[in-house]
């Protein structure tokens, strides 16, 4: 009896330590992945991204930030009308992002076949009417820049804010016959800061960053054109993945962040 005892004491003993020693095989490596995943990618290299021109003071603070988080990173920043950029990049200009300002444009390039993945929309804009800081004109509103004699600038149609300047026309029941179209928004905020124009049709962004340069004057139409920002990487980029960080950095509480600081909707 006492042999028998001593075997069955044996065989617990022996049991119970096995049963340790796997539950702490199955538990220990279950940190490991949580490790690993907290752990920033190593991004390295140059990364090109191409965005719409009233994106160029939100996506100069974003790639500063960009390149803070990833020091072996470099941002290479291409602004140009929507329009202009998508030419460039279906002729083949090394493009990592592109930004646009409308959807239109992006639709180019996914019907293209040129961008990964599905793009994501990051923000919206609306158009207002800005005039010199003197305003040597006397314009008070939309209608005013429709009158005979005043030299008013817009987008050309192609682009985003001459497409939205049409649309907010037709809206407001107005002809405007302007005396250039430009194919960057920040070219018609030129024009006006340097006092070459009466008036221009700019995204309220580009208004906000102009300071008192100019004077803004709200369009007051019950539906305003608004314009959805998407981001997308480029099909043929070399750096997806430092792209897709990018692209994070933009949607992301941070980025959002800029973006509605500098007068930008909600996506």
């Amino acid at each position: 009896m006492s042999i028998s005892f001593t075997r069955a004491g044996a065989l617990a003993a022996a049991l119970l330590l096995a049963a340790t020693l796997a539950s702490c095989s199955s538990t220990a490596p279950a940190a490991a992945p949580s490790q690993s995943a907290s752990q920033a990618p190593d991004l390295s290299g140059t990364l090109t991204v191409f965005a719409a021109a009233s994106l160029k003071q939100t996506f100069t603070t974003l790639a500063s930030q960009f390149e803070a988080a990833h020091p072996k990173v470099k941002v290479s920043l291409n602004f140009d009308g929507s329009s202009t950029l998508v030419t460039q990049i279906t002729q083949g200009a090394p493009a990592d992002v592109f930004a646009s300002a409308d959807t239109n444009n992006m639709k180019k390039l996914s019907d293209a076949k040129l961008v990964a993945g599905t793009p994501t929309n990051f923000a919206t804009n609306i158009l207002t009417l800005v005039v010199p800081a003197k305003n040597p004109a006397s314009i008070t509103s939309f209608a005013d820049a429709a009158k005979p004699g005043i030299k008013l600038v817009v987008c050309a149609a192609q682009v985003p804010c001459g497409a939205a300047a049409k649309a907010d026309a037709a809206t407001a029941g107005l002809n405007l016959t302007p005396v250039s179209e430009e194919l960057s928004v920040t070219s018609v905020l030129g024009k006006v800061t340097s006092g070459e124009a009466d008036a221009g049709l700019v995204y309220v962004t580009d208004a906000k960053s102009a300071g008192a340069k100019v004077k803004a004057i709200p369009l007051e139409l019950t539906k305003p054109t608004i314009n959805e920002y998407p981001i997308a990487t480029v099909g043929s980029s070399s750096q997806q993945e430092t792209a897709r960080a990018f692209i994070a950095l933009v949607t992301s509480k941070e980025g959002q962040k800029v973006l509605v600081d500098a007068g930008f909707g909600a996506p």
